[in-house]
């Protein structure tokens, strides 16, 4: 292959997603565009390193891997990570959030003011509202409060999210329904913390941003991709990592973060050649909605 690049993964800017790749170049993805990528033949997917420092024995990871990291190098990455707690001296402010995948899928979170909504947008939350503003400790003793209290989780799988990711309510009333109970509940809950400083109900709802109207239901999804396999198809709707591709055999997903640690470069005709599975909804998400 002439020419070959290395992904860095999605990021959301306020126009919208963007393929980031090693070395600073980017690729914006309007809706309707033709994504079309061949994976290099002649390699394997190999460790992306943590913290801006590359893997130093370059070691092969799984193409089913979402993280694109060995083991030593997704420890390190995690170690320095507000996730794992391990930043309580943080000064920066942070933000309590709760978002909305779909009905009975919501769930509480908390991000850095400095990072605005691209929290929301990598994680694909179709709505969410702002709980609260405030220090870190404070702002994750709230998130601890709403998951005792209320059950609220902090986690979401993706396979749950995609799975109702076509069949939505139409309206932003209609999807911000339960944002509006959950968050008055919270509201009056006991043992907020006093430094964290409570904000109103404003929902802010991604729908249009991410192309969800009309969405079809999808056919199958990326499980991996291979030496040499091909992706291509035109973008029709963009929520988190994934990317809803119009394709001969029907709309297929393809979650990018399975491309980090693989070489690719233009693709040809030869269509969707990597291993697909046929989609299905986990356990215990209905068929119908409503």
């Amino acid at each position: 292959m002439a020419r070959v690049w290395e992904c860095a993964g999605l990021r959301w800017s306020a126009d919208g997603p963007v393929l980031a790749w090693r070395g600073g170049r980017a690729s914006a993805l309007a809706r309707g565009r033709s994504i079309a990528f061949r994976v290099a033949a002649d390699g394997a997917r190999t460790c992306v390193g943590a913290r801006g420092h590359a893997c130093p024995v370059h070691a092969v990871v799984p193409g089913r891997s979402t993280g694109a990291r060995c083991e030593e190098c997704a420890r390190l990455d995690r170690a320095h990570s507000v996730a794992a707690d391990t930043l309580a001296d943080d000064p920066r402010p942070y933000r309590v959030y709760l978002a909305w995948f779909g009905p009975g899928l919501t769930k509480v979170g908390i991000t850095a003011v400095a990072r605005g909504p691209a929290r929301l947008l990598e994680q694909g939350a179709v709505c969410f509202t702002w709980l609260g503003t405030g220090p870190l400790m404070a702002a994750r003793r709230t998130e601890e409060l709403l998951r005792a209290a209320l059950g609220v989780p902090d986690r979401v799988p993706y396979a749950v999210k995609r799975a109702v990711r076509s069949a939505l309510p139409a309206t932003e009333a209609g999807r911000a329904a339960e944002l509006a109970d959950l968050h008055g509940r919270a509201a009056v809950l006991d043992a907020w913390p006093e430094s964290l400083a409570r904000e109103p109900f404003r929902p802010v709802d991604h729908g249009e941003t991410f192309g969800l109207a009309g969405l079809p239901d999808a056919a199958g999804e990326v499980r991996e991709l291979i030496a040499g396999g091909e992706v291509r198809g035109e973008l029709v709707a963009a929520a988190g990592p994934d990317l809803h591709l119009a394709t001969g055999a029907g709309v297929i997903v393809l979650d990018t973060r399975l491309l980090p640690g693989w070489r690719l470069g233009p693709g040809g005709g030869g269509g969707v050649t990597v291993p697909v599975r046929a989609f299905e909804r986990p356990p215990g998400v209905q068929d119908g909605l409503f």
